[in-house]
């Protein structure tokens, strides 16, 4: 087993976060990493994802979505071919930090997590460019969200 986890404080709240991450159709203009998804990001539905890792060769990949949490959570099952054999479970959790000023929630911690598993892991698995993917998508939302709240003042 392998895993990724990359972490980004954001200046905006979860809600806007995570309407940052489900505006699916607008990947390509601003996230630098996941250049698209189609699909609904419902629970047992099929996406479409096509990912462009730094440094790295890109792909697309058709994971069942098996988690939803408004405002909270994400997360997707991808598998190349038959399980077991090179499997991603991809995990996107909002956790609201309070300033302690009010009980709503100013802030999120965004984690972006990926947890590899299978015989073809220690072929394919890039964790050096997987990282800085991961690591520019969450700076990326992390820009757009705060500009919306920003445009909101």
């Amino acid at each position: 087993m392998n895993q990724i986890e990359v972490f980004e404080e954001i200046d905006a709240p979860p809600e806007v976060v995570w309407d940052v991450l489900l505006e699916f159709e607008s990947y390509p203009e601003w996230n630098p990493f996941v250049r698209a998804i189609e699909g609904e990001p419902t629970e047992g539905e099929r996406l479409r994802v096509q990912i462009d890792p730094p440094n790295s060769r890109g792909m697309t990949f058709k994971p069942e979505v098996i988690a939803v949490e408004e405002n909270r959570r994400l997360v997707w099952l991808g598998r190349l071919v038959v399980p077991f054999a090179f499997d991603g479970y991809h995990e996107f959790h909002l956790e609201p930090i309070e300033d302690g000023e009010s009980s709503e929630a100013r802030r999120t911690r965004l984690l972006h997590r990926e947890t590899f598993r299978g015989a073809l892991v220690p072929l394919l698995f890039d964790q050096k460019s997987l990282e800085a993917g991961f690591a520019s998508m969450n700076a990326a939302v992390k820009k757009r969200a705060e500009a919306r709240v920003e445009a909101t003042k």
